[in-house]
């Protein structure tokens, strides 16, 4: 099969077309042959060697894929040989066949083709996990999104406005905070020309939100615990702005009761991720096919172009999802 591989660390062109073995499912694991995979952040880490691959995960990138099963092990699931499902991966993604655990894969939602269902499963599997499972986002209680317009940010967005939840977001510009509102975010802000914290603060009537999902670290994280609402929780998925977080008030945290959380989804095991698959059908799949949620594609490249699909990524240019096309 062709594929992506990284042939080294480093820049974009690092990314080149190989020939590899079509790999081999194991028992839990069907094959997929795939449609479309979608590029996200953390494939810019792996590349740049900065994200280790967990033992036994391909060595490809690619985290997301959709397309049809085409051999594996479905035996106690609903799946068959011939559906069309979308997929959570550990890697290998950027490629003509990839292996997915059973428990992992969705059917695509009524209505949305290969190339939109692939959009899906790295943002929403990570935006469920660490807004609802882990922030435990409640009837009644407020979302600050930083980073609104990046894949995460706009599925965040989208999920919980659906869910009526009052949403704020972070963007950096004014267009990319227009963007966010029609996403679902009551009020776009503008990092760049505002102080997020005192702009949430006057949303909020002083209260502050109840969760922020952060992506962004380092020096952020002293400026959200002053917009948190008592009993608060930040839940922390990567770390744009660095891993040191200095002037932390720790008598916040502690006076009024405030959570600080991190997680990496990429090594938890299968059956916790298949627990995330089955809350997404449930919960957010109907909400996909009544359109009250919409895939959001920035561009699509086709595979041999996943180094211009990096610089894209890196550009920091994009709202919504970045795509690579296989068929």
């Amino acid at each position: 099969m062709q594929a992506i591989e990284i042939t080294q660390y480093g820049a974009p062109d690092v990314l080149q077309i190989c020939q590899r073995p079509i790999p081999t499912p194991q028992a839990g694991e069907v094959l997929i042959k795939v449609h479309a995979a979608g590029v996200n952040r953390p494939d810019v880490l792996q590349r740049t060697g900065h994200y280790p691959v967990p033992a036994g995960a391909s060595d490809l990138p690619g985290l997301e894929v959709a397309g049809e099963i085409v051999g594996g092990d479905v035996s106690g699931s609903a799946l068959l040989h011939g559906d069309m499902v979308c997929a959570l991966v550990q890697g290998g993604g950027y490629a003509e066949y990839c292996v997915a655990p059973a428990g992992q894969c969705l059917p695509l939602p009524k209505g949305l083709s290969p190339l939109q269902a692939a959009s899906l499963p790295e943002t929403f599997f990570t935006v469920w996990s660490n807004v609802f499972d882990r922030a435990r986002l409640g009837a009644g209680e407020t979302l600050l999104v930083q980073g609104g317009t990046s894949g995460i940010g706009v599925a965040a967005l989208q999920i919980a406005s659906a869910l009526g939840h009052r949403v704020f977001a972070t963007a950096g510009s004014d267009d990319k905070c227009r963007a966010c509102e029609t996403l679902g975010a009551e009020r776009g802000i503008n990092y760049k020309t505002e102080d997020f914290a005192a702009a949430v603060k006057q949303l909020t009537d002083g209260k502050g939100v109840d969760v922020i999902l952060d992506m962004v670290g380092g020096d952020y994280v002293a400026r959200e615990i002053g917009c948190l609402a008592d009993d608060g929780r930040i839940g922390l998925i990567a770390l744009l702005g660095g891993s040191k977080a200095n002037n932390v008030d720790l008598g916040q945290i502690l006076r009024r009761r405030l959570t600080i959380s991190g997680s990496t989804l990429r090594p938890r095991p299968v059956a916790f991720k298949a627990a995330i698959a089955k809350n997404l059908q449930q919960r957010v799949w109907p909400l996909l096919e009544s359109g009250a949620i919409k895939p959001v594609i920035f561009q699509t490249f086709p595979l041999a172009q996943a180094a211009q699909a990096h610089s894209l990524m890196e550009s920091s240019t994009h709202i919504g999802k970045i795509m690579l096309q296989v068929i």
